[in-house]
């Protein structure tokens, strides 16, 4: 029999009892917010909040900044169709290793110090944009800039280190949602700063280079503010003095948590379904002004307007799909949040599929791509309101890999339909590869099906008899790791995440902790391991 885990620190308990006074909101069993009053800039939860959407949003900007300016920096460098497209697949693959190394990061040293040096390390390939004379240079680049992607990572560890298991999908949602935005925005943003730098006397070929110093100048600022303003830990200290206080346990070596996130099956099919929500929403980042461009003769600001609209979008189209998991989940658990995933992204690549045939129409292509964007987007975001349960231990690995299935997705699609280099392609529209990614959406979103938790179930089946939430997360710790105490978080996770048996559940008894409140109680002691 595991030891029983000890009670919430003396400390943080102390400040949660103090909830009510100094915090606008109340908070649970492990010190995490039970509301997300996105108005409010509350140390450390909202401040948390805050920095890493904004972060995000500029990882964005800067990555889809050439997009933006495709036509003006085609002409310029005399790129082809097929290395302005490769340069693309370029960008988002940047992220894929970087996405998997930063959720080891945020795992070991927290988020606050993962996002600002991911910002004050691509800083500089922002800035040697203005550099580029070629092809090559040009890829390269790009591939640097992308890397900041894996801020994503930073993003969702953070939001889920500071929100109750109950809205970590809608704060997830939110936070990844505007982020995201900045793949609308920047469609929106680069055509007028170029332009006004143009106004302003300074020559075409010259002033499209100046405009990316603007994307990498919010870099350094973005990065600066995160490390004075940004918090850890809901404590309201950082990883590494809880770590040398004893209050934050180690997690053991970090073989062992590397294998639980890459061993737990679970997480692959949530990588290769992410690939098309986020992967297809990167993918559609990367073509759409040069689609809008070249096949309805607009100039370049207007498709960048239009063309912005798709990641505007994201206001509250992400947002929506982690309160639409959170709002499944109330009456019908895990089950419930897999369904909504199923069904939306579906209906994302029948939409897409739509785009594809409406290519003769701006009015049509504006109206199917803002309904496209809804169900793609919401998707994303419904994403997010799985992957916090896959694993405790490797939660930050999890949401690597996840992040990077996006990424892969996006660069195995454009590579495939809109780069221009495969024999097929060469009489292939950018219409007819919207087609296709539709179709490629449809059939790989079904291996959702195969997800099965043992506690909740799966889509089809319902959970295994006896089984419960102790069980699934106890089994990432070894019988040494237990002794020494190191599983008490996922104890106390696991007390919170009986949420997600849904309250159709006949289980009554698996009630989860509410709120501070409740925090002198201790959890049921764990049980032996069931795997």
């Amino acid at each position: 029999m595991a030891e029983k885990p000890a009670t919430v620190n003396a400390e943080l308990v102390k400040e949660m009892d103090a909830a009510p006074k100094k915090y606008p909101y109340s908070l649970d069993s492990e010190g995490k917010a039970n509301y997300c009053p996105v108005w409010r800039f509350t140390q450390p939860h909202m401040m948390a909040f805050h920095l890493s959407w904004i972060c995000f949003f500029m990882s964005f900007v800067a990555t889809f900044a050439p997009a933006s300016l495709a036509p003006i920096i085609r002409d310029d460098l005399f790129l082809t169709k097929s290395q302005l497209g490769n340069a693309g697949v370029a960008a988002v693959c940047g992220a894929i290793a970087a996405r998997i190394f930063m959720g080891i990061v945020v795992d070991s040293i927290g988020p606050r110090y993962g996002a600002a040096a991911t910002m004050l390390m691509t800083a500089p390939a922002v800035f040697c944009m203005a550099l580029v004379t070629d092809f090559s240079t040009f890829a390269c680049v790009r591939f640097f800039i992308g890397l900041s992607l894996c801020m994503f990572v930073c993003c969702q560890f953070w939001c889920g280190t500071m929100f109750n298991v109950k809205i970590v999908g809608t704060a997830n949602a939110i936070a990844a949602g505007w982020g995201n935005m900045g793949g609308g925005a920047c469609h929106f943003i680069m055509p007028l700063i170029y332009q006004g730098i143009k106004d302003g006397g300074v020559p075409g070929y010259q002033a499209w280079r100046w405009a990316f110093f603007v994307p990498g100048g919010i870099y350094i600022l973005t990065a600066t503010l995160t490390l004075l303003l940004g918090i850890d830990h809901p404590s309201g200290k950082d990883y590494r003095d809880l770590k040398k206080e004893g209050t934050l346990k180690a997690k053991g070596a970090m073989w062992p948590v590397v294998k639980c996130g890459l061993g737990n099956y679970r997480s692959w099919i949530l990588a290769l379904t992410y690939g098309y929500s986020f992967g297809v929403e990167l993918t559609v980042d990367n073509v759409i002004v040069e689609y809008l461009f070249d096949q309805f003769g607009l100039n370049l600001a207007v498709a960048g307007a239009l063309g912005a609209i798709f990641g505007l979008m994201n206001l509250f189209t992400r947002a929506t799909g982690g309160m639409i998991s959170d709002l499944v989940a109330k009456p019908f658990g895990m089950r419930g949040r897999i369904w909504a995933l199923w069904i939306i992204q579906t209906l994302g690549g029948i939409f897409c599929i739509v785009l594809g045939k409406v290519s003769n129409s701006l009015s049509s292509t504006i109206v199917i791509m803002i309904v496209f964007s809804i169900f793609c987007q919401q998707a994303c975001g419904l994403h997010f309101g799985i992957t916090p349960f896959v694993s405790r231990r490797a939660y930050g690995v999890v949401s690597g890999l996840v992040g990077a299935g996006g990424n892969t997705g996006a660069a195995i699609t454009q590579a495939i339909w809109f780069a221009g280099t495969a024999p097929w392609q060469l009489t292939l529209s950018k219409a007819d590869g919207f087609v296709y990614m539709g179709i490629m959406t449809i059939g790989l979103t079904l291996p959702l099906f195969f997800i099965w938790f043992p506690m909740w179930g799966s889509m089809l089946t319902g959970p295994r008899e006896g089984a419960e939430e102790e069980d699934y997360y106890m089994r990432e710790w070894s019988a040494e790791e237990v002794a020494s105490g190191l599983h008490q978080g996922s104890m106390r996770f696991a007390m919170e995440s009986k949420s997600q048996r849904g309250t159709r559940d006949k289980r009554a008894a698996g009630a989860p902790l509410e709120s501070h409140s409740n925090s002198d109680s201790e959890p049921a002691a764990a049980k032996p391991v069931v795997v």
